[in-house]
């Protein structure tokens, strides 16, 4: 990736991440084990709107493409009347913006500065890092593509265009059983990235991650998602954004912020 990007440089991950993670940022080498145990490896599952976004991505196109009918969607679906994927696929039909128009609005959004040396100390270090959102993929990979991180797995709500000025959303990620009727539900995927190898860990903020947030072995958490972790008593660290992960990373990957809640099978 290239010194700066996007507008803004791009900062090393710290000393003591890249001893951590048992080598130099870039090489390939995984953090060591003691004899009989299983290197502990982390699937990593990161929000993205207000999370690596510095803002609700779906929100700001919604403000400025969208007619006001998109609120009451919104208090519909705060209030419980309705799932979150009803609500969005009903403002995604509402949005009034040719691909350029989207473009250029995308264009203009940034990601939390500390993200690009995060991702790049996880994965230095074994682990995999996905991005899981209940926003639209076009969005996020477009953002991402910005930072020279458009090789990052994504898993969203498909936004798709019908018309010259029209859209329509898809749900790939939907499940059945959501109990929140989510277009993505994170829980879901997060039950899916368990194996008998890896740990989960979730980075996230809102209601779209608290499902999920009971199914991860720990959780980076911001905002919202810090009450419901403490209310329901899952392992957790609060952070403000991903300089605070940066510096907590070391500590997990060394297995000391958390007891875990299942045993890792010998490898």
């Amino acid at each position: 990736m290239p010194a700066a990007y996007g507008g803004f440089s791009r900062q090393p991950a710290p000393e003591s991440v890249r001893k951590a993670c048992g080598a130099r940022i870039g090489a390939t080498l995984r953090p060591a084990a003691p004899e009989g145990f299983p290197v502990i490896r982390w699937n990593i599952l990161c929000d993205f709107d207000g999370t690596i976004a510095v803002e609700d991505v779906t929100d700001s196109l919604l403000d400025r493409f969208a007619p006001p009918e998109w609120q009451v969607l919104e208090r519909d679906w705060r209030a419980g009347k309705i799932g979150s994927a009803e609500c969005m696929a009903g403002q995604v039909a509402l949005l009034n913006a040719s691909r350029e128009e989207i473009d250029e609005h995308l264009a203009g959004l940034r990601i939390d500065n500390a993200f690009p040396a995060f991702a790049e100390a996880a994965l230095s270090a074994g682990a995999t890092l996905r991005v899981v959102s209940d926003g639209l993929d076009y969005a996020i990979r477009a953002i991402l593509a910005r930072y020279q991180l458009d090789n990052l797995p994504v898993l969203a709500n498909r936004l798709v265009q019908t018309g010259a000025r029209q859209w329509k959303l898809e749900t790939p990620f939907s499940d059945a059983h959501c109990r929140i009727g989510s277009g993505h539900c994170k829980c879901a995927s997060a039950v899916r990235e368990h194996n008998r190898h890896h740990r989960v860990l979730l980075i996230g903020d809102g209601a779209s991650d608290f499902c999920a947030a009971g199914e991860a072995d720990y959780v980076f958490a911001k905002h919202r998602l810090i009450e419901h972790c403490r209310h329901a008593a899952i392992p957790h660290a609060s952070i403000v954004g991903f300089a605070d992960a940066i510096a907590l990373l070391p500590a997990l990957l060394a297995g000391k912020l958390y007891t875990p809640r299942r045993v890792l099978a010998p490898v």
